[in-house]
């Protein structure tokens, strides 16, 4: 790039903080929505199968703190019997605590079907890779005689057939379906408009960038880094901020590649995703002493952006990440 073009960073930012504390007046009253019976079955589709419903349910799980928000924010916690995969990656927020009340964890990373079963579950809402793996034992195939039907996380799909690249359509389409199955329509609609609204809002007032910011987007690894491919929520966020991610012709989701790949695509940006026992900062620390990244723009100017966990996946929270990372790329990083 050129430079940074001018803008009121701060104003994105306290906007991005407004829309934090719209996202908490969803997710901790916990408005409890009555189970309603379906007037006809309903279908839904969920990757590459078609599942149908003859009644809401009425004991879900959901897996991964950001399915879990998503569940909360359409006021679902009253039609749960517990929640996965949350404490066991160190992604449990304060925000997420008082939401969840007196849910308990059922199991701190994948749930076996044991779990599931014994919890009385009748619904598990999950993704490959996030809480069910292709030929594991729990999956939509091992659940079925149990009585447990499955929604597949949208960004997942990738793991069990083609798909489109990501974009903010899938976790839009998440929450929809989640609306048609559990017969909250009107509300899951209602909510989806308003993300709809807020992002359209906050792409109008952005300043157009002379050209999108090479990102890259480090999860993990020392020997080889973990990241975010073309169909991984992160390429959506960065791309609708702005950005492009220096790896979205990576036809994966998430996964490795080599830190030679990073250094000849030279990213201006990284940005770094903060979960489990290794901190953002810790993580800054290894990339800036790297030998090897000592040459990219990114290092060399100390142009680091971090996202929460529960920012980068798909959920409630990737309209203000969206915001955040505008607010850096636009700033010359906060």
């Amino acid at each position: 790039m050129t430079g940074w073009p001018a803008v009121d960073a701060d104003s994105l930012i306290s906007a991005y903080k407004e829309r934090e504390m719209h996202f908490l007046t969803i997710l901790l009253p916990l408005v409890v929505v009555a189970a309603p019976a379906l007037a006809d079955p309903v279908s839904v589709r969920s990757c590459e199968r078609e599942i149908m419903f003859e009644e809401p349910p009425k004991a879900a799980v959901a897996n991964d703190v950001n399915m879990v928000e998503m569940m909360l924010a359409l006021g679902l916690a009253e039609r749960m019997v517990g929640y996965t995969g949350v404490s066991g990656w160190k992604t449990l927020d304060a925000e997420l605590r008082r939401g969840i009340g007196e849910l308990p964890e059922l199991s701190p990373r994948y749930p076996s079907r044991e779990v599931l079963v014994a919890a009385g579950t009748d619904f598990y809402f999950a993704g490959w890779n996030y809480g069910m793996r292709v030929g594991g034992e729990v999956t939509p195939d091992s659940l079925e005689p149990f009585g447990i039907a499955v929604y597949e996380l949208t960004e997942s799909c990738i793991h069990v057939g083609p798909r489109p690249g990501i974009s903010m359509q899938d976790m839009y389409r998440d929450l929809l379906n989640l609306g048609r199955i559990f017969a909250i329509e009107e509300r899951a609609g209602a909510l989806v408009d308003s993300y709809r609204s807020e992002l359209e809002a906050l792409l109008a007032s952005l300043p157009p960038l002379d050209q999108p910011p090479a990102v890259f987007v480090y999860d993990s690894g020392e020997d080889v880094p973990f990241t975010a491919g073309k169909y991984a929520m992160p390429t959506a966020l960065i791309e609708a901020a702005g950005g492009r991610n220096i790896m979205n012709d990576l036809e994966k989701s998430w996964a490795t590649v080599g830190w030679e790949s990073v250094v000849d695509r030279d990213p201006e940006i990284i940005l770094i995703v903060n979960y489990g026992e290794v901190s953002a900062g810790q993580k800054q620390d290894f990339l800036k002493s790297h030998p090897g990244l000592a040459g990219i723009d990114a290092v060399r100017n100390d142009r680091f952006v971090v996202l929460e966990y529960v920012e980068a996946t798909p959920g409630p929270r990737n309209i203000p990440a969206i915001a955040k990372l505008a607010a850096a790329f636009r700033d010359g990083l906060r």
